[in-house]
Parts: C-alpha cells; structure tokens; sequence
C-alpha cells in the first residue's frame, strides 16, 4: 500500500466542522463520498487538524494508503465532484511512516477582524464595529510566545493527555481594511485560538488590562477566557512539516 497526502483548502461556512460525523455535512465527510465516487471503493481519511465548525482552511491535510493506480492524478477530478466550497490542492506519495497528524511540527492560524461594514468581508472576518488598540493587543500576544500551560483557553472534554503548547509567534497586524493575529505552534488545543482572540480584543478594548489578560493565563481556569469570537474569522494557513516530508508536499 502506498501512503499519501492530500492536502485542502476549503471554505468552512457551511459544515459542522473538518471530522466526520453522523447527520452533518463535514469536509471529511464531502472527501471521502467524492473519493468513493472516483475511486469505487472507500477510502478512509485521517486528518491533521480538526477545525470547529465554520472554521477556514487555506491548507489542511488528510493522510490515506491506497494501491490503485495514478492516485496523484486525480485532484481534477475530485474536484469536479466536491461542493465548490472545498477544493484538492494536491495528493502526494510519502513516506509509510508519515501521518499527517502526529508527522505535524507546527501549525498557523490567523483570525481577521473588521470595523467598518463591508460585505465583501462577511463571513470570512468578524464584523467588531469597535476602535481596538493594537499596542496592547500586541502586549498581550507577546506573553502568549514561549511554552505554557493553555488550560484557561481549552474548552472543556478535549480528551488531550496536556494543555502544554509552545507558541513560536503570536502578533497583530493591519492588512487593508483588516485587522490580524497570526500565531504559530507546535500544537493547538480545542477553541484555543478563538478564545486567545476573545480575550485579547478585550484588552484591546479598555475592558481588561494587560495585567488581568496575561494572569488568565497562570489560572489555568477556561471559565476566565473570552470564548465569544466567531468561527467564521479563523483560518488555518499552514500545517508545517519536517523538511523531508515538506519536500515531497511541493506542487
């Protein structure tokens, strides 16, 4: 059996989410009924990242093994198939050994805001029709960089053997219209980056002081975070590799 990657890109708006489940539409789920219709037979996904529902991915990977014949060819196809929401960026032959969850190194996300209506953002950036103030969002995200506990920005029952993460990069920046955070790590826990978010455009706002934001942090108490950033804003960017695996990844 050959093992392969495939990687996506998809528009998150109108699934419950990346995995599978029963009685919802899911990106899993589209994949692997357009790999059944293609192939003829099932061919079962395994993810790297779980994004929530309505959650974005401009690059996403599933791992699977198959012994059919010219299986990395077959992007066009599935694309005609899938919903014009997800699209096949590629399929790739790796390594047996690599998976495309636990083979991950790094993953990056970023969470777009906007404050002045523009339906051309609807829908792929949070309408927050508030002045934020940048500097001390950026305050915040700083004391986020390094390894920590993530308790307080977990949600509950994530079935994780630890909430420890290492953040290598955590900013805000001003991209047109558009204000960003993009932040980068080893590993990311169950609505981390929203809550992260949340919690920082109340700083952002006057209504937590730098202080407060960064001791939620030390508590390890979820019930302090700011889960209230919708789902729609966040993108995944990038799931990072070690370079022999990344050196297959390349269309």
């Amino acid at each position: 059996m050959q093992n392969y990657f495939l990687r996506v890109r998809y528009d998150g708006k109108q699934f419950a989410g990346f995995q599978i489940q029963e009685n919802a539409s899911t990106i899993q789920g589209e994949l692997e009924k357009a790999l059944l219709i293609y192939f003829k037979q099932p061919i079962q996904l395994t993810g790297s990242s779980r994004t929530d529902a309505g959650v974005h991915a401009r690059c996403n990977y599933f791992h699977f093994q198959s012994d059919l014949l010219q299986v990395e060819a077959a992007a066009y196809n599935l694309n005609a198939i899938l919903p014009s929401s997800i699209s096949v960026e590629g399929i790739f032959k790796v390594p047996a050994d690599a998976h495309s969850r636990f083979s991950a190194i790094a993953r990056c996300y970023s969470y777009h805001i906007y404050n002045r209506k523009n339906p051309f953002l609807d829908g792929f950036s949070w309408y927050y029709p508030f002045p934020l103030y940048i500097d001390t969002m950026n305050e915040v995200a700083s004391m986020f960089k390094g390894a920590h506990d993530f308790t307080s920005f977990s949600k509950k029952h994530t079935q994780v053997f630890t909430n420890d993460c290492t953040i290598t990069e955590a900013g805000w920046f001003r991209e047109g219209e558009e204000v960003v955070f993009r932040v980068k790590g080893n590993r990311f826990l169950r609505g981390m980056v929203r809550a992260l978010v949340g919690t920082m455009v109340k700083a952002g706002r006057g209504k937590l002081s730098v202080h407060e934001a960064t001791a939620i942090l030390d508590a390890r108490d979820n019930a302090l975070a700011d889960f209230s950033a919708p789902s729609h804003g966040l993108f995944l960017e990038e799931v990072i590799y070690p370079s022999p695996i990344e050196n297959l990844l390349q269309v």
